[in-house]
């Protein structure tokens, strides 16, 4: 596994991900091998810093060197797929000094990304559904030295300058620097094209930040490479015949802004493996029932993906979406059944994505709701709770709204 300098993001290991881990005995190893996150640590523009609390972090290059001890497993390197049968599944290689080589297999499991080169096979079949959506924001990567040998910034967080319309975030390393990836317009990215305009975007939106990276890295990394493509890709269904199925980012590749990625690639295989068991390996009912039970989660998670970015480039900077937060905590205390905020369903529990969505827009419902009915009664009995409501918060009269909330009882 190799990484190339400036196209790295860090990858976030949470409960999904660690289940499946657990499952082929690397979970202690993997997570040896990271940093907790306890928070996100905002970052405003006169440099005060707000702690929101979640989240965990993990790398994974150890998994090639647990896969290598298995008798049955064999790595190749620099074979390049030309061509696989949907009937035989047989399929051709051509190694890296231009030799072709014939495999036969009797499943292909297509884990090859974003671009996949499996994929590609299914869009000449007929009934497939595929769409690949580029947000038309980029990524830039950054390092933020350690300082007398240590961490430059708190390590257990995950550093983020939200700017409402772009933002920079930064993960800790083991070697005590920290990875800083600036999102941004690509326009925006493009405006700035000297080492000058650099320090003085720096010094506008992210003052604090210029003397934990330097000035001249900044000016020098800032064009090390240009501006990287997102991409978020949704397909269906995830397998072909009895003789091949997609995995990973090759599924559904999801823009990195909820750490979901490798996570939900890995949870993909948990699932595979309990329906192989529930379906005695049978490949020709295991592979559609596959695809009936991932899809939905996936497509989810690709739109919470999206979602995110919003908020962590601009709703963090909300005095309601705080608001809302120590309220969805408070009620998660003292409900913990009922309410469950929808960070915690999708990072810490294995609650399947579609269904966390579903029960995120009836939890949103209801609380806002019933905070509009404690104001009015605050209101009514001569006391004052001002309180910000969203745009598309109805005005439903007082007599209507009890026996409304009186109604809203738990479809979970």
């Amino acid at each position: 596994m190799f990484e190339i300098s400036g196209r790295s993001i860090n990858l976030a290991l949470s409960h999904r991900g660690r289940q499946a881990l657990k499952q082929v005995g690397m979970e202690d190893t993997i997570v040896s091998k990271g940093i907790p996150m306890h928070s996100r640590m905002v970052h405003s523009l006169n440099g005060t810093q707000s702690p929101i609390p979640y989240g965990k972090k993990g790398q994974v290059i150890l998994l090639l060197q647990s896969a290598e001890t298995y008798p049955n497993t064999k790595l190749n390197f620099a074979h390049k797929l030309l061509d696989w049968s949907t009937e035989t599944g047989a399929m051709t290689f051509v190694r890296a000094e231009g030799a072709k080589e014939e495999i036969q297999a009797d499943l292909i499991v297509g884990c090859d990304g974003a671009f996949s080169a499996i994929r590609k096979q299914f869009l000449r079949q007929s009934r497939f559904n595929y769409s690949q959506t580029y947000i038309p924001h980029g990524y830039l990567e950054l390092t933020m030295p350690p300082i007398n040998g240590e961490f430059a910034m708190k390590p257990n967080y995950l550093h983020i300058w939200p700017r409402n319309t772009f933002m920079m975030i930064a993960l800790p390393n083991l070697d005590k620097t920290f990875t800083c990836t600036l999102f941004m317009p690509f326009e925006e990215f493009e405006k700035v094209t000297t080492g000058d305009q650099v320090i003085k975007f720096f010094q506008k939106y992210f003052p604090d930040a210029i003397p934990l990276i330097g000035a001249e890295a900044l000016k020098r990394d800032y064009f090390h490479l240009p501006a990287q493509a997102m991409v978020s890709v949704k397909c269906s269904p995830y397998h072909l015949g009895d003789k091949c199925v997609l995995m990973g980012d090759a599924a559904h590749a999801v823009v990195p802004f909820y750490g979901q990625g490798m996570n939900a690639g890995f949870e993909d295989c948990l699932v595979f493996n309990e329906i192989m068991d529930q379906l005695n390996e049978d490949f020709s009912a295991v592979l559609p029932e596959y695809t009936r039970v991932r899809v939905p989660d996936d497509h989810a998670i690709a739109d919470l993906a999206m979602y995110n970015y919003v908020e962590m480039r601009a709703h963090v900077n909300s005095k309601w979406f705080l608001f809302r937060k120590y309220v969805d905590n408070f009620l998660h205390i003292i409900m913990p059944r009922t309410i469950i905020p929808l960070y915690t369903m999708v990072t810490f529990t294995r609650t399947r994505y579609h269904k966390a969505v579903k029960r995120w827009h009836w939890q949103d419902k209801v609380i806002n709701q019933g905070l509009l009915f404690c104001a009015a009664v605050s209101v009514a009995g001569g006391s004052y709770l001002l309180v910000r409501y969203p745009p598309n918060m109805p005005n439903i009269p007082m007599e209507k709204l009890w026996p409304r909330l009186q109604a809203l009882k738990s479809p979970f």
